[in-house]
């Protein structure tokens, strides 16, 4: 008999980025925070934001889909994430890929639009902590100010010459995800330790 496949986020367990990135939270003292956050529902959606399509999607989310440039909508434990004009990055929690797809695709159904589950493209970091956009900027071309760059925005960018899609979360929960390519999950996990020891106490 077959054995059950075991998932395995991209950082586990050969990187043992987990336990590095605990131990530079505890001794940046929290001015830095970081953790991988595996396995969040991703869908890409493609269709017409002036179609009907827009609006059998946003009765399917409760939330509608941004129309403007780099910009996220929350609701709940949903986020639309702008991508292009006609392209949007679903995200919502751990193991509701499936169900949010089904539903997607039934709102969708006999619209010009798509739908494809992208959950294993790319895993999501995160940053947070006072001094979570200083690190940030250490890699980042972006204004990175609140004012310029803060709740209800997200941006694709490169973080270290990494393409990311970088969101910063809302005001009770500051703080950014990143989220970057599976193949590229180590890789920024090394330069996120390195830039953050910089605010490790002593």
């Amino acid at each position: 008999m077959a054995e059950a496949a075991t998932r395995r986020h991209p950082l586990s367990p050969l990187s043992h980025a987990v336990g590095r990135f605990a131990a530079a939270t505890r001794a940046s003292g929290g001015a830095v925070r970081l953790a991988e956050l595996p396995f969040l529902a991703q869908l890409n959606v493609r269709l017409d934001a002036k179609g009907p399509a827009a609006d059998a999607v946003e009765l399917a989310l409760g939330i509608p889909l941004p129309i403007e440039a780099n910009t996220c909508v929350r609701g709940g434990e949903l986020a639309a994430l702008w991508l292009g004009p006609d392209e949007w990055l679903i995200v919502g929690p751990a193991g509701t890929q499936h169900e949010l797809e089904a539903r997607l695709r039934a709102a969708m159904e006999g619209e010009e639009a798509a739908v494809v589950d992208v959950s294993a493209q790319r895993t999501t970091l995160l940053v947070a902590g006072p001094s979570a956009r200083d690190l940030l900027a250490h890699g980042c071309s972006l204004d990175l100010h609140p004012h310029s760059f803060g709740a209800g925005r997200c941006a694709q960018t490169t973080l270290a010459r990494a393409q990311v899609v970088l969101v910063p979360r809302d005001e009770h929960k500051p703080g950014f995800w990143v989220l970057v390519r599976s193949s590229f999950a180590g890789y920024l996990a090394d330069w996120l330790l390195d830039a953050a020891s910089e605010y490790t106490a002593g």
